[in-house]
């Protein structure tokens, strides 16, 4: 009976111990701060469609790291200095957008088209760099855990500079999706925020996550995801479950507009399906065929357009 204990014990121990290894190289993978883009490119699209996409793409970005941008930083509640790029419109407007990058992405990188198409509607455009991203400060990424106490300096920012004159639209994609929904819902939230726009949003870090390591990996949540959760919180402050878009959603009276990629194989459709069913405040859904993570407006730009326009116009004037 002892030599089967011990062999009991032999077998669980190397079990933990791969599960501590595990988990401590999804941290490492995903936590720190990654100065390289890190997303799969063809989650977004495959190679073909990526030259199309380019095409678009690249114009946009080239011509607005040609624009006259002010560079601003400030502080975030725990002292990590954030940066972001202010792009006025062309004649003075109330009308201000700040657009929030995915994962390992930048303001400049990852919302240059939807900014150039911002600032052509009559938008200024504040392209933030999330912390750990960019030009931003910072060790660890938030993923939206701690990105919507940053998003919320930025809007108090902005009321201060303008003295409250900006209606501001929160515009998000993947991780700054999941940003802006959570800003949302700040029962102290700023009444110049008008209205959301979340593109493929996850509803949590623990959600995603967990999908990721399902799906790649073929492997269950527990225990992984408790280790890993553990050391987040020691190291980065904060634990994947600590809040999701899905708390917001319910609390938010914010206009929302949800959009998703129906070929998202990433951040799976189901997770804006079950924002938009849950979020109590005015609300619409547009799912764009045919489009991978995060490529919906690149995949469809005259619809996408033409649905924040739509939608935009019923609450910001």
């Amino acid at each position: 009976m002892s030599k089967l204990l011990l062999g009991a014990a032999l077998v669980a121990g190397g079990a933990f111990a791969a599960c501590m290894a595990g988990a401590e190289t999804l941290f490492n993978h995903t936590i720190p701060r990654q100065d390289t883009l890190r997303v799969d490119l063809n989650e977004m699209a495959d190679m073909s469609k990526w030259e199309e996409y380019k095409k678009f793409m690249v114009p946009n970005r080239e011509w607005l790291e040609s624009q006259p941008l002010e560079h601003i930083t400030i502080t975030a509640r725990d002292g990590v200095e954030l940066h972001a790029d202010y792009f006025p419109s062309e004649e003075k407007s109330n009308k201000l957008v700040i657009c929030n990058h995915g994962y390992t992405g930048c303001g400049m990188r990852d919302c240059a088209s939807i900014a150039v198409f911002f600032h052509k509607i009559g938008y200024d455009c504040l392209l933030v760099d999330h912390r750990g991203h960019g030009n931003s400060g910072g060790d660890y990424i938030g993923f939206g855990i701690l990105d919507r106490y940053d998003c919320k300096k930025w809007i108090e920012y902005i009321d201060s500079r303008f003295e409250k004159s900006k209606q501001i639209l929160l515009y998000g994609i993947s991780m700054g999706a999941t940003t802006v929904l959570m800003t949302s819902a700040f029962s102290d939230l700023s009444d110049s925020v008008k209205a959301v726009i979340a593109d493929c949003a996850f509803t949590s870090p623990y959600d995603v996550f967990k999908h990721i390591l399902k799906r790649d990996y073929h492997l269950p949540a527990f225990p992984i995801m408790n280790i890993n959760d553990s050391m987040c919180r020691k190291k980065a402050g904060y634990g994947f479950s600590d809040y999701s878009t899905l708390d917001a959603v319910r609390e938010t009276d914010v206009p929302v507009l949800f959009i998703h990629g129906m070929d998202d194989n990433f951040v799976p459709l189901y997770m804006t399906k079950q924002n938009y069913e849950a979020c109590l405040s005015e609300k619409e859904i547009m799912l764009v065929e045919n489009a991978g993570h995060g490529a919906a407006y690149y995949e469809n730009p005259q619809a996408y357009e033409e649905k924040i326009k739509n939608f935009t116009n019923k609450y910001i004037v």
